[in-house]
């Protein structure tokens, strides 16, 4: 159990057969990302810039790009338009490519969530993105997002 104010956090990783630099445009580039994840976005990829994920015509993350390391690390705030339980910019997703044999290791940090409720929707909800990630930037066509 999580003490009250205490920082809940996860960490979800899987391996896509394509480099880091193949990778990594589907996590900076509006047109690419809404590929796997979401069916609108704004992203302005330099620290400071704009993260805004429409997630469907009534979901919306929010947050703003901290670090961002070229086919390497990407680091920004994350939470929802409207919900006083992860409100906008309110948690921290770290994302990190490691070419591992022929392959990229993807690994998601996302800290900051306020209990394990939040934790294991959020830890569900990267693993099924992580899943289209490797379907679209392998070549494929992930489909329609569940959420649109």
């Amino acid at each position: 159990m999580t003490e009250p104010g205490e920082a809940v956090w996860f960490e979800v990783e899987e391996r896509i057969d394509a480099t880091p630099d193949e990778i990594f445009p589907y996590l900076t580039e509006p047109e690419r990302y809404v590929r796997w994840m979401g069916i609108e976005s704004e992203l302005d990829a330099r620290p400071g810039g704009v993260y805004r994920v429409r997630m469907s015509n009534n979901t919306v993350a929010l947050g703003a790009f901290v670090t961002v390391e070229p086919a390497r690390r990407l680091v920004f705030t994350w939470g929802w338009e409207g919900n006083e339980a992860v409100p906008p910019g309110s948690s921290t997703v770290e994302i990190t490519l490691r070419e591992d044999r022929g392959s990229t290791l993807v690994r998601v940090r996302h800290s900051g969530l306020p209990d394990e409720s939040a934790r294991d929707d959020h830890a569900e909800g990267w693993r099924k993105y992580l899943a289209r990630l490797d379907v679209v930037t392998t070549g494929g066509d992930a489909g329609p997002d569940e959420h649109r």
